[in-house]
């Protein structure tokens, strides 16, 4: 069964990088605006936490191009093909990414943030602090592939 609902954005990424690419996020700093709607009280003691998980709207993805069968990540050949529920990507059914960054500081309604890979004007559709007990349980494991794409991600930033 197939269910359909709308979302509004929280707010809208400002600063940061103004273009997506597949590596160096590392140092990358930015805000989270929220919109000036909410009350300040929205981000009371939010500043005690370290880290947010923060989903957002691949907003600058072709929405004609979405591959939902197998395909290799990153197109690369010596990597296996990965269904689409395998990838990270903007590639998705909602266009949604998921990003867990540093709470760097908050003022009012806007939280900047460092290694958000996410780009100006990008709206968010959530956040959440990031708490330690919600972390992953149990032996953690992935394919190689995946290490070996991922080696650069939050390298920093090539200038």
């Amino acid at each position: 069964m197939t269910e359909k609902f709308e979302v509004e954005a929280l707010g809208y990424v400002v600063g940061g990088r103004t273009e997506p690419t597949d590596d160096y996020w590392g140092g990358t700093r930015a805000i989270i605006r929220l919109d000036s709607g909410f009350p300040l009280e929205a981000t009371k003691g939010l500043e005690e936490f370290s880290h947010l998980d923060v989903v957002f709207r691949f907003h600058l993805t072709d929405p004609t191009n979405l591959p939902l069968g197998a395909r290799r990540p990153r197109d690369n050949p010596d990597w296996p093909e990965v269904g689409f529920v395998g990838h990270r990507n903007m590639r998705r059914l909602n266009w949604l990414g998921v990003s867990r960054c540093r709470l760097v500081k908050v003022d009012g309604l806007d939280l900047h943030v460092e290694d958000l890979d996410a780009v100006d004007g990008t709206p968010i559709i959530e956040v959440k602090p990031w708490f330690k007990e919600m972390g992953p349980r149990g032996e953690i494991h992935q394919p190689q592939w995946v290490t070996d794409m991922l080696g650069d991600y939050y390298a920093p930033t090539k200038g």
